[in-house]
């Protein structure tokens, strides 16, 4: 395998697992409404013969703090929205008015907001070893390309120097948005 190859394709495994992190962390409920709280809850419509994530069937906006509105495309599914929003156990109340649907947040107490920070910081710490099983799956690739004399020494060292600096951005990456995700749950 080329370095350059090697390099980008390590940079490009690690920004996604840095997006993925992302939107995962966005679904850890900050006390906040936010629409990637709710925008992947699977809605069953159509007579239960498709099941689509919400942001699929409908807008959603927020329209303050603790309150979501949800204007589906088909007016049909209305109450099979609502009624999806309501089993997804998110400790969400969700109503019908008139063509919306307001989905209100409660706010979340201190135990609440205890176990949400325990939540992110388990799918941070996810997101490190995601990054490290990537670091080492670089290092495996340099390693059997200089076995294979591919590289010499200082290239293998070099490439090696620049997959642990690629490693370290994507920590840093990761810590920023541990220390956002910690502000924005202790804010409420």
């Amino acid at each position: 395998m080329e370095k350059p190859e090697l390099l980008s394709e390590t940079r490009a495994k690690m920004a996604k697992a840095i997006e993925v992190l992302a939107e995962d962390l966005a679904t850890v409920r900050s006390g906040r409404a936010t629409p990637a709280l709710i925008e992947n809850i699977k809605i069953s419509c159509y007579t239960g013969t498709q099941e689509l994530k919400l942001l699929e069937l409908a807008t959603i906006t927020t329209q303050d703090d603790l309150t979501l509105l949800v204007a589906p495309f088909d007016q049909t599914i209305i109450e099979e929205i609502e009624k999806g929003i309501l089993s997804a156990n998110l400790g969400l109340t969700a109503g019908i008015d008139g063509h919306l649907i307001r989905v209100k947040l409660p706010p979340p107490s201190e135990e609440q907001r205890q176990e949400f920070l325990k939540l992110a910081r388990k799918k941070l710490e996810g997101g490190r070893i995601i990054i490290r099983q990537i670091r080492k799956e670089g290092r495996f690739q340099i390693k059997k390309a200089f076995e294979n004399d591919e590289l010499n020494e200082d290239e293998e060292r070099d490439l090696r120097e620049k997959i642990q600096e690629l490693t370290d951005k994507a920590n840093e990456q990761i810590e920023t948005m541990g220390k956002k995700k910690e502000q924005e749950l202790m804010r409420l």
